[in-house]
């Protein structure tokens, strides 16, 4: 397949000295004719600015929804995985740098809306997430996906840092059914410090797909030892989910690996991921998971009412099922929140 001609960005607006302002994300890039934006996704050229990978993807994977994570949406069922290259930020950490980076190059394979849509049903795939690099960088292609693969019967999942306002924030959620957000601390200095953002749109974001849509929603936490770990700090986390976002949200602790930045930095130990989920549910937080580790306990969906294990997993692989009609629990007979199957 050719490649796709560039197209222009729906995110932007003019400036009195000239210039273009990227509204994509809040960094809110001003363009000068041939100058990129901080993401390396999108650059000016002559009067608007040109999407630079809209068409093309860094590559296509089926995977377990689990890996997303993503435990109440659909559980057991594939997600076909696409992203392209860019993102919002620009954490020391980050886990996908090669694909993230604004001059990331990892080569694009060009493609179409309407194939990734059809890839996905051939497949067997009940979802298309969007992963590996930030979907707010390749908004307009994001929601262009989302239109051919609800035409099909698919569905759309953003795995996102939640870095948006605006416009931009309306639109691209506005097309998804589900959504994970990495929630990287409760601390606007560790934001601004190690990713080069601030916390506030990411709140905003968290409260905007809570209380305006309908999009169901979960929140991992990467836990970087030494920086946002302790146990006050994950605790504070959870209070925010289960006060600004309901009891119900899951949330997923997950191990740091040694990448980037940060290759000095010791991996997360598992202890520290047991001690946030206790925590958190000391919090009130009636689903929380850890990931990244071998844990049983810590991947399994339990009834907040009677303890009964409804999804057992192994890994990202669900090895028992025992949800009834509406996600209900076959003990008492509680619900359980959720998109279920």
């Amino acid at each position: 397949m050719a490649p796709m001609p560039l197209r222009e960005a729906r995110f932007t607006r003019p400036l009195p000295d000239g210039r273009l302002e990227c509204s994509g994300c809040p960094r809110a890039c001003r363009l000068r004719d041939g100058q990129p934006g901080a993401c390396g996704a999108r650059m000016r050229r002559g009067e608007s600015v040109a999407l630079l990978d809209y068409g093309r993807t860094s590559g296509l994977c089926v995977d377990p929804i689990e890996k997303k994570p993503l435990y109440h949406f659909l559980p057991g069922t594939r997600t076909l995985s696409f992203g392209t290259r860019g993102c919002t930020l620009a954490c020391r950490f980050c886990q996908n740098w090669h694909m993230s980076r604004p001059r990331a190059t990892v080569p694009l394979e060009p493609t179409s809306p309407e194939a990734i849509a059809e890839a996905a049903v051939r497949a067997g795939c009940a979802s298309v997430a969007f992963t590996y690099n930030e979907p707010v960088v390749f908004a307009e292609f994001a929601i262009d996906v989302a239109r051919a693969c609800r035409a099909r019967g698919v569905r759309t999942v953003a795995v996102t840092n939640g870095w948006v306002e605006g416009e931009a924030r309306h639109a691209l959620f506005g097309a998804m059914d589900a959504a994970n957000v990495d929630l990287k601390a409760l601390d606007d200095g560790y934001y601004r410090q190690l990713c080069a953002g601030s916390l506030a749109p990411v709140l905003g974001t968290l409260r905007h797909l809570r209380r305006e849509t309908a999009v169901w929603v979960e929140v991992t936490n990467l836990l970087l030892s030494g920086e946002n770990d302790e146990p006050d700090a994950c605790a504070r986390l959870a209070a925010w989910v289960a006060r600004e976002l309901g009891p119900h949200v899951p949330v997923h602790f997950t191990a740091f690996r040694p990448a980037h930045r940060l290759q000095d930095r010791p991996p997360t130990p598992a202890a520290s991921l047991t001690a946030a989920r206790s925590r958190a549910i000391g919090e009130g937080l009636r689903h929380v998971y850890t990931g990244n580790v071998s844990d049983p306990e810590g991947s399994a969906t339990r009834c907040h009412s009677c303890g009964q294990a409804l999804v057992e997993r192994m890994g990202f692989r669900v090895v028992r099922d025992r949800l009834g009609a509406g996600g209900s629990c076959p003990r008492c007979g509680t619900s359980c929140a959720g998109v279920w199957a």
